[in-house]
C-alpha cells in the first residue's frame, strides 16, 4: 500500500490485535474492532473509533459490519488458523481491496495466500528483526517495514540536534528522512502538527520515513 489508510478493522482482538488496533487509533486511523468475546471488545472500546462483538467467520455479519468499505482489513486471529483462513477468503469474497492476516509457519504463509491475503506476517519474526535493529542502533525506538521500499521508523533525538529547529537541522537532506510526526519530550502521544521552525528537546522522539536500504547505513544512530 503507497496511501496512509482511512480506516482499518481489525479482526481479532488478542494481544496482538488490540496493541495494533490502539497504535493505529492514536495515530488517527479510524479502527472498527471486533472479536467474538465480549470481554475482549469490553476492554477496548474506549480506545478505539468502535468495537463490536461479531463471530468473523460469518459472512453476514461481515456484510453487517459494512467491512468492504474499509481500507484495509487485519486478520489477528491465533488461536484457531481455520478461522483465519475461513475470515481471509470471506474479507477477499466481499472485496475488501488489502487483507493482511499473520501465520507462524511457512506452510500457513502459503495457505493463506492462496486464499487472498494480500499480506502475511510473521509477528514473531518481524518482532525479532526489530529487537535487532533497537539493540544495533540505539537511537530507533521503533521500526515497521511498510513494504520493501520504504520502513517508517521512531528515533530518538540526536545530540547534535538538540536547541535547533527542524529547519537548521535539514533532516531530510542530511539524513534523507522525512519527519511525519514529532512525539515531545514527557508526551505519551505523537503529534503530526508541527512547523519547520519547532525547537528540538531532549527527549523528543520523530517518526520519519525512509528507505527501508537507507536504515542499513544509519551509523549516525548509534550515537548516545
Amino acid at each position: 500500500m503507497s496511501n496512509k489508510p482511512k480506516q482499518v478493522a481489525i479482526l481479532g482482538l488478542g494481544i496482538f490485535g488490540s496493541t495494533l488496533a490502539e497504535t493505529l487509533e492514536d495515530f488517527g486511523v479510524e479502527v472498527l474492532a471486533v472479536d467474538i468475546d465480549p470481554v475482549c471488545v469490553s476492554r477496548i472500546k474506549d480506545n478505539v473509533t468502535k468495537a463490536i462483538v461479531a463471530d468473523v467467520t460469518d459472512r453476514e455479519q461481515l456484510l453487517e459490519l459494512d467491512i468492504n468499505t474499509f481500507d484495509v482489513a487485519v486478520v489477528a486471529i491465533s488461536k484457531h488458523f481455520e478461522e483465519a483462513v475461513t475470515c481471509t477468503l470471506l474479507l477477499k469474497e466481499l472485496n475488501v481491496p488489502y487483507v493482511i492476516a499473520k501465520a507462524r509457519t511457512k506452510r500457513k504463509k502459503i495457505i493463506l495466500e492462496k486464499v487472498g491475503a494480500d499480506r502475511v506476517i510473521n509477528t514473531e519474526k518481524e518482532m525479532a528483526y526489530k529487537l535487532a535493529k533497537h539493540l544495533l542502533r540505539r537511537s530507533i525506538v521503533d521500526l515497521v517495514e511498510l513494504d520493501e521500499e520504504y520502513s517508517i521508523v521512531e528515533i530518538r533525538t540526536l545530540k547534535d540536534w538538540e536547541g535547533k529547529s527542524l529547519s537548521n537541522v535539514n533532516i531530510r537532506r542530511v539524513y534523507g528522512m522525512n519527519v511525519v510526526g514529532i512525539k515531545p519530550q514527557g508526551s505519551l502521544k505523537m503529534t503530526m502538527d508541527f512547523s519547520a521552525d519547532y525547537i528540538i528537546q531532549p527527549g523528543d522522539h520523530f517518526l520519519v520515513v525512509s528507505k527501508t536500504k537507507e536504515v542499513e547505513k544509519w551509523d549516525f544512530l548509534t550515537k548516545e
